[in-house]
C-alpha cells in the first residue's frame, strides 16, 4: 500500500483548504493514510509531517505497522495528546487553523480540544479530503477487494446447502460465517442477513431464530473482511415453487440491476444509475417497493462514498468500487434484492467475481 504517497497527497491538500493541520480520527482514514490497524489513535498531519498519537497498548503494533509518521506514545486520549502537541510547536509562523473530522469527533471531544488549545490554534470542521481520497482506489486496493469478492461469493455455496423447511436462519448464517473464517477471514463485513418468507420484505432482515418456511423467498445477503477490505453479496432463492407474482417479481429486479450494471461509466452521476434500476421497476408499477438506494462505494468500510441514490451528483471515475442492489420488498409478503460489486474502468464496469443470477429453486 502507498501509504506514503497518500499522505504527501493529503499534506498537498492542506493549504489549499486554508489548513495548517489535519486531525485525522476516522480510525478507516487512519489505517488508509498511515496502515495503523489499531483501535485508539489519532493522526496529525500537517505540511511538514505527521504524528501517530496512540497508547501503551500499541507500541509495538505501531512501529511495525507505520513507516510515514513520527509515533507518540501517551496516556491521554490520542486527540488531546495531538492538542497538547500544537500547543508547544517552534513552527514558524505558528499554526493558526486545525482542521478536524467532524463526523468521527464528539462534541465533547472536540470541546476538549480546543480547551486543550488554550487559544492559541483555532478549530473547524474540515472537508472530508480522506473520503474523497478513498473513493477512487488503487491498483492494490481493488486487487484486495477483487480477493475479498471472491472469498464472499463462495459463502453462497453453503447458504444453498443448508437452506431447507425448517432450518433457521441463524443456522444457515452461522455456516456461512463458519466457513468464512476457515477460509481466512478477519470477520464479516456486517451480521449476516438471513430473511425468509414475510421476512424477506425486511430490507436488513439479520438471521433470526424464525424457520424457514416450506414455500417463499430467502433474501441472503452476506461480506467478509478480508486483509481489512470489505465485500457485499445478495443473492435470492425461492423454497418450494414460486407463485408467478414472485417469479415476475424476481425477474424484474435482475433487469433492474442489471440495465444499472449497463449503466456505469466514467463520467455518469450517481444519482443516473439510480434512476436506471428505478425506472425498469417504475414501468413493473413496483418502484414504490424499492426503499434503500441503489448502491454504495466499499473498501475499508461496508459504506463508503460515493452513495448512487437521486440527487447525488457525485460523477463516477475509474478506479471507484460500488455495490448495485436493487431489491422489491412487498410488506408482509415478500422480498428481493441482487446485489454485485462492480469496479468503474476507463470505458464501463467489471463486476467483481460474477456469478449466475438465476432464480435458484430449493
Amino acid at each position: 500500500m502507498d501509504h506514503r504517497g497518500r499522505l504527501r497527497r493529503l499534506q498537498a491538500a492542506l493549504p489549499d483548504n486554508k489548513l495548517d493541520f489535519l486531525l485525522v480520527t476516522h480510525l478507516p482514514n487512519i489505517r488508509y493514510l498511515s496502515g495503523f490497524t489499531g483501535s485508539a489513535a489519532a493522526l496529525l498531519v500537517g505540511e511538514r509531517g505527521a504524528t501517530l498519537f496512540t497508547d501503551g497498548r500499541y507500541i509495538a503494533q505501531a512501529r511495525a505497522e507505520v513507516k510515514n509518521a513520527r509515533i507518540a506514545i501517551g496516556s491521554k486520549a490520542p486527540p488531546l495528546a495531538a492538542a497538547d502537541q500544537l500547543t508547544r510547536q517552534r513552527r514558524s509562523p505558528p499554526a493558526r487553523l486545525l482542521g478536524i473530522e467532524a463526523e468521527s469527533l464528539t462534541v465533547g471531544m472536540r470541546d476538549r480540544v480546543a480547551a486543550a488549545l488554550r487559544g492559541r490554534v483555532r478549530v473547524r470542521s474540515a472537508p472530508p479530503l480522506v473520503e474523497r481520497a478513498r473513493m477512487v482506489k488503487d491498483a492494490s486496493e481493488i486487487q484486495l477487494l477483487r480477493e475479498a469478492v471472491g472469498l464472499g461469493a463462495s459463502l453462497f455455496r453453503v447458504a444453498r446447502e443448508k437452506i431447507w423447511p425448517g432450518a433457521s436462519e441463524v443456522e444457515v448464517a452461522a455456516a456461512m460465517e463458519y466457513e468464512a473464517r476457515q477460509q481466512g477471514a478477519e470477520g464479516t463485513s456486517f451480521p449476516t442477513i438471513i430473511a425468509s418468507g414475510p421476512r424477506s420484505a425486511v430490507v436488513h432482515g439479520r438471521a433470526s431464530r424464525a424457520r424457514i418456511p416450506r414455500r417463499g423467498f430467502v433474501v441472503c445477503d452476506f461480506g467478509v473482511i478480508l486483509a481489512g477490505y470489505c465485500s457485499d453479496r445478495t443473492r435470492t432463492v425461492h423454497v418450494g415453487p414460486p407463485s408467478k407474482e414472485a417469479r415476475d417479481g424476481y425477474m424484474t429486479v435482475l433487469e433492474a440491476q442489471q440495465a444499472a450494471i449497463a449503466a456505469v461509466r466514467p463520467g455518469v452521476t450517481a444519482a443516473e444509475v439510480d434512476g436506471v434500476a428505478r425506472e425498469v421497476l417504475r414501468k413493473r408499477k413496483l418502484s414504490r417497493y424499492f426503499t434503500h438506494s441503489t448502491g454504495h462505494g466499499l473498501g475499508l468500510e461496508i459504506h463508503e462514498a460515493p452513495r448512487l441514490a437521486a440527487q447525488q451528483a457525485q460523477q463516477l471515475k475509474p478506479g471507484m468500487v460500488v455495490t448495485i442492489e436493487p431489491g422489491v420488498y412487498v410488506p408482509g409478503k415478500w422480498g428481493v434484492r441482487i446485489e454485485d460489486v462492480v469496479v468503474v474502468t476507463s470505458s464501463g464496469c467489471e463486476v467483481l467475481m460474477p456469478t449466475e443470477k438465476e432464480l435458484v429453486i430449493i
